[in-house]
């Protein structure tokens, strides 16, 4: 069953009170019966696997008027693409 966290409005006081998520939130403090409010918890969330950090995210494209198109030159010229099916006979000696 879930936890649930209230705080009392009389006395600042904080508790937790295990319930079920069908039953009605507690209007008043069962020890003093004082108002009572059901405080919003963040959730725990464990992220595991690939896709969940910075450095495997998806990298940015450039803005416009950038990079090779916009005229600049790059240090390295870019590899050609394999073709399917290619062997090693096409690489230059």
């Amino acid at each position: 069953m879930p936890v649930y966290v209230y705080r009392n409005l009389t006395t600042g006081e904080t508790f937790e009170i295990e319930q079920r998520i069908t039953e009605p939130a507690l209007t008043e403090d069962p020890r003093t019966g004082d108002p009572v409010r059901r405080l919003i918890q963040p959730v725990g969330i464990a992220f595991r696997g690939s896709g969940f950090y910075v450095n495997d995210s998806r990298k940015e494209s450039a803005p416009a008027g950038t990079g090779p198109a916009a005229g600049t030159e790059t240090s390295e010229p870019a590899p050609a693409p394999a073709a399917a099916g290619s062997t090693d006979s096409a690489k230059a000696d």
